[in-house]
């Protein structure tokens, strides 16, 4: 009879331990609350702008029509908006490429929206260590209203961002009134509340598992590495082997400058340790750069046990006397660098020589052709008109070649700003050109300049005349 082996006990799944990271000061702790203040100053400023009696940044999506500023985008103008987005990717490949993960830490929604939770909470419920405390003991008056206030804080930013938000979709200042007075559409207050609790969720549950488990940005920036990019590293050269006593005395030469003091971890907001070299985990915030310096002046060492290196530096023990030469010296920064500027070029030149003033072209297909009085022949079109530009203009139509077709009657028309219109015309050929080309397709021109300009604005169609037989 064969033998049966005992059933192995499954290792139980346990959560992992919720990251209270320590705050600290320093110089990228300073540039971290600069981009902090930078971003949300244009993401809840700018709805508020007004230019020309209107919002100056708008995607009205009733009416498509995107307002920014001084220009109006239609539809058809989404290639802009897909160029917007190549320019990004390149210029966050470019961004990589010199300095690593840089955007992550720095200027990244996620990171900056965290940045902010995790001050609320660390105004209401203390430090760190006062923070793990809290969630030990059981709930009493004090945590309820520590816990409570951060929560009740927590969701009024929340509401106030995905507010914002939706602002930029639908007029703020109108916006804000029915919001006041409680009075806002249900598709709005939808849209508030859904984005309103996702930065809830993100920013103030999830945190660092974004980072950890849902940015895929993470996980393929080594492809856009190499050996000089800079990146947040710890220098084992220096460091080991590690001495796990203070003392004011110089260093033993056989031990490394670093203490084992564990400071490092305690202020990443992933909570990895820098020590075990370059990891997906970590955001380049450069907070452990901070409290590594202020350790190491604290144990009369030189600074940059932990600072921005790349792992060439890190290999040879050395650095360049010209590191920012050879880091922008290379070919993987100058090929992201070269199709940066080529698209960043050609979406400029495209955007600033895009037409305020559009013509479509579209004939009447249920009369193709006609013969009137004494010979002459007709054909009708309607010309569908477009105002791109933020003011009104007048602007009259007419057709080429003059010598061969022209005109029923003149044909002018007032656009307002961002307006689009319908116009019904009827080209008209002589009876003696049309007798000498019966039955011929004849290119034609419609042409539309504005009136009362310095400057005229000018646009071109071309269609086809067909003569009766």
């Amino acid at each position: 009879m064969q033998k049966v082996s005992p059933i192995q006990p499954v290792e139980s799944w346990t959560p992992a331990d919720k990251i209270h990271a320590r705050t600290t000061q320093g110089f990228f702790s300073r540039w971290r609350w600069i981009f902090v203040w930078l971003t949300q100053a244009i993401f809840y400023g700018v709805p508020w702008l007004t230019w020309h009696t209107r919002q100056a940044v708008l995607f009205d999506l009733d009416a498509k029509r995107f307002y920014l500023f001084g220009a109006v985008l239609f539809p058809q103008d989404l290639i802009y908006l897909a160029a917007l987005l190549v320019v990004s990717a390149l210029l966050l490949f470019f961004v990589t490429a010199v300095v690593g993960r840089i955007w992550c830490g720095f200027a990244c929604p996620q990171t900056v929206y965290t940045s902010i939770f995790m001050w609320i909470e660390n105004t209401f419920e203390g430090s760190h260590q006062n923070r793990k405390r809290l969630d030990k003991v059981g709930w009493g008056t004090q945590k309820l209203m520590r816990r409570g206030g951060k929560h009740m804080a927590w969701m009024v930013f929340s509401l106030w961002t995905g507010f914002t938000f939706v602002g930029y979709f639908t007029p703020i200042r109108p916006l804000a009134i029915d919001t006041w007075s409680l009075s806002v559409g249900h598709w709005s207050a939808l849209w508030i509340l859904f984005y309103g609790l996702f930065t809830y969720l993100n920013a103030g549950l999830v945190r660092e598992k974004v980072c950890l488990h849902m940015c895929p940005y993470g996980r393929f920036q080594g492809s856009l590495m190499d050996a000089r990019t800079l990146n947040v590293a710890y220098d084992h050269r220096r460091g080991e082997p590690r001495r796990g006593n203070l003392k004011n005395d110089p260093r033993d030469a056989r031990n490394g400058h670093c203490i084992d003091c564990t400071l490092c971890v305690q202020v990443c907001p992933t909570g990895i340790d820098i020590r075990n070299g370059l990891q997906a985990a970590c955001i380049g915030c450069g907070l452990c750069i901070d409290a590594c310096d202020d350790v190491m002046t604290k144990v009369f060492a030189p600074k940059g046990l932990i600072r921005m290196a790349s792992l060439h530096e890190l290999s040879t023990g050395h650095t360049s006397r010209q590191p920012w030469i050879q880091r922008i010296l290379r070919t993987r920064v100058w090929v992201y660098g070269g199709l940066l500027f080529l698209v960043m070029a050609a979406t400029g030149w495209a955007f600033s020589t895009r037409p305020e003033i559009r013509l479509n072209v579209i004939r009447d297909r249920s009369v193709m052709t006609r013969q009137v009085e004494q010979g002459a022949a007709e054909n009708v079109y309607s010309l569908q008109l477009m105002n791109a530009s933020d003011h009104e203009r007048t602007v009259v139509v007419d057709v080429q070649p003059p010598h061969l077709v022209s005109l029923t009657q003149p044909a002018a028309v007032k656009l307002g700003p961002a307006q689009a219109s319908s116009l019904t015309v009827t080209v008209r050929m002589p009876s003696t050109e049309a007798m000498q080309r019966p039955g011929e397709v004849i290119p034609i021109r419609f042409h539309v300049v504005t009136l009362n300009e310095p400057f005229q604005t000018q646009a071109n169609e071309a269609s086809t005349f067909l003569v009766p037989q």
